[in-house]
């Protein structure tokens, strides 16, 4: 989309926030689309999809135990655990300043099993349900025997004839790979420049093949589709568009719930859920509230977070136009240190749910990722890659807007919950060089 200038003129007159974000301004948002749930009808996923997608998860259980050792003791479930992080909480307060009522938890995709991150979640769905079709279609199961048989060569093989391709800044392509070289498909993953060396590597060492490109995560995805679907018996899993993965997401919602009750954490309209979600393309986030709306109702409010120099789905929903512009339409880099936000456009099947779901978008700088992920190693002893710091600036964020008194929000009995959403792979010396990064920017 070519922005003429009387049209950008015109943007900023109507929206003066749009000004502050061209010139990379950490800013906050807050969305004036916001639905209540009695009208969030007409979408293109519900309850029953995210039910649907859960039942699925619990069939592969047998098969992700048997492949995935680190899932055996918890029978094949691929989840996260929810820690609160007081300590963090006071450094929060003494350095930013501002008082965080309700109590801080973390929750920590940056250890899930099979790739260390959030992707885990959309990227493993959605193979498992392409590999499920393919199978049942073949006649070589059914959904009511027991899946532990895709484990065994003959599926191995019977998986080999096929190709999955994925678009990748790094997390989504690790998630993809993995879990599809294990299934024994041919897998491609088309990794924009921003992503690191050693998310390559592993990639390849897991069996994947790592097509490089210069350009950013739109380029890379925009060629892994052309080249995915131009083969035979090939399936393109596609971070801008697909309802799967957004699926994936979503049944995060009933699991947090669980945990929510097994630590006696009341969830409703007089004891508020504050979440906070970093963003790229916007299918993790956009799925995760999604669903924690469907569970919670306007009992939780999601807000969203990206670099200051990729704010893609902020401009996409600020601005109404979604998709159909990317930061660099507006003379912005999309050039950040937190590779998995580095996202020039957003989403389009992502998008059109998260203008009704998400409460708003805050941007942080680079620096503060690193000065928060040595922060929370200090006082937690929780190490986390940088993109995944981003929502613990979110409980003094809010502090910043008039969105608890508008909106009639009892904040003295919130609880927060900062979603991590990676570092559980990254190599020793990469996150020792992050840690020492953050320590300079915090005079350390």
């Amino acid at each position: 989309m070519t922005i003429l200038q009387s049209q950008l003129t015109s943007w900023i007159e109507k929206y003066p926030l749009l000004k502050n974000v061209m010139d990379l301004e950490p800013v906050i948002w807050l969305n004036p689309n916001l639905q209540k749930m009695a009208d969030m009808t007409g979408l293109p996923v519900n309850l029953e999809d995210m039910e649907q997608a859960e039942r699925l998860w619990q069939r592969f259980a047998p098969y992700l135990a048997t492949e995935f050792p680190e899932t055996a003791t918890v029978k094949g479930v691929v989840e996260s655990p929810l820690r609160e992080i007081s300590n963090m909480k006071q450094q929060l307060q003494e350095r930013w300043g501002g008082e965080i009522a309700g109590g801080l938890f973390l929750k920590c995709d940056n250890d899930l099993p099979i790739a260390g991150s959030i992707k885990a979640r959309g990227g493993v769905y959605e193979v498992l349900h392409h590999a499920e079709k393919l199978a049942v279609e073949a006649g070589i199961i059914s959904t009511e025997q027991s899946y532990e048989q895709f484990s065994s060569e003959r599926f191995k093989q019977f998986f080999s004839q096929y190709s999955i391709g994925v678009g990748s800044t790094g997390n989504l392509g690790l998630s993809i790979g993995i879990i599809s070289a294990k299934l024994g498909f041919q897998v491609s993953v088309y990794m924009s420049s921003d992503a690191k060396q050693w998310k390559k590597d592993l990639l390849r060492e897991k069996g994947a093949t790592v097509v490089e490109f210069r350009g950013d995560f739109s380029e890379a995805i925009s060629a892994g589709r052309k080249e995915t679907l131009a083969k035979t018996d090939a399936y393109f899993v596609d971070d801008e568009k697909s309802k799967h993965l957004f699926l994936g997401y979503s049944v995060a919602a009933f699991r947090l719930k669980r945990q929510l009750e097994e630590a006696d954490i009341q969830v409703d309209e007089e004891h508020p859920l504050f979440v906070y979600l970093p963003c790229g393309v916007g299918g993790a986030p956009g799925g995760i509230a999604f669903g924690l709306r469907q569970v919670f109702g306007g009992a939780v409010h999601c807000f969203f977070v990206e670099p200051t120099h990729s704010p893609a789905v902020l401009i996409g929903l600020l601005t109404g136009e979604k998709e159909k512009v990317s930061v660099q339409d507006f003379g912005i880099d999309n050039v950040t240190e937190g590779d998995g936000l580095a996202v020039g456009r957003p989403s389009s099947f992502a998008s059109g749910i998260s203008e009704k779901t998400a409460s708003g978008i805050y941007t942080v700088e680079d620096r503060e990722l690193f000065a928060l992920l040595t922060l929370l190693a200090d006082s937690e002893e929780i190490f986390i890659e940088p993109s995944a710091t981003a929502g613990l600036l979110g409980p003094l964020k809010i502090l910043e807007t008039d969105y608890t008194e508008t909106n009639e929000i009892p904040l003295s009995a919130a609880n927060h919950i900062v979603w991590a959403t990676g570092g559980a792979l990254v190599p020793k010396e990469e996150m020792d060089g992050f840690y020492q990064r953050g320590k300079a920017y915090l005079g350390g």
